[in-house]
């Protein structure tokens, strides 16, 4: 019996969002710094942007696998972090392009790479003011379904890529083509 799980946290202004706002293809990643899957995903997704730019709303939520991956929760807080100072999408790209070296030294050092005010981040990671939100995007990815990273859903509905990224395209293409239909 195939089971569709649902977003269970629509997207909201707090999330980390990439395109359109007004598009009518939602698209959203639970995902893991240290997830190899991941990392491989992040490009897929950078590729579907640049050819569906003004049609497709891309949303980021973190899914560490804290089990497995040691240091993918000291990376969703250091994303954290930047995002507070309005630097999340460069962050986001220095962790996978670093994934293999996600220790707090390195952290520091793609935070003062990207420009961060470095008193405000260091003290922010030294307290975790961001654990919680982390842990919360966490929860929620649970709550939707999400069991493995990267986890996506096309318009609310779960989406498997587990057969390949390429999936993904071919499924907001279909989705695209679906609302195109409706509304016309």
């Amino acid at each position: 019996m195939s089971h569709q799980f649902e977003l269970f946290e629509p997207i909201n202004s707090a999330d980390h969002l990439l395109g359109n706002e007004h598009a009518s293809v939602v698209i959203v990643e639970y995902g893991d710094f240290e997830c190899p899957s991941c990392k491989q995903a992040a490009s897929a997704v950078q590729q579907l942007l640049n050819r569906f730019a003004d049609e497709v709303l891309f949303a980021y939520r973190h899914f560490p696998l804290i089990e497995v991956h040691g240091h993918a929760l000291g990376a969703a807080q250091a994303a954290e972090c930047a995002a507070a100072q309005g630097r999340f999408w460069e962050m986001h790209a220095l962790l996978f392009e670093n994934q293999t070296h996600l220790t707090r030294k390195s952290l520091d050092r793609y935070a003062k790479q990207i420009g961060l005010d470095m008193i405000r981040y260091a003290a922010e990671m030294d307290d975790e003011i961001y654990r919680q939100r982390v842990l919360e995007h966490l929860e929620s990815g649970r709550r939707s379904g999400v069991r493995a990273t990267p986890g996506f859903f096309i318009n609310g509905k779960m989406h498997d890529v587990s057969f390949g990224l390429h999936s993904l395209l071919d499924a907001t293409k279909a989705a695209l083509e679906f609302r195109q239909a409706s509304t016309g």
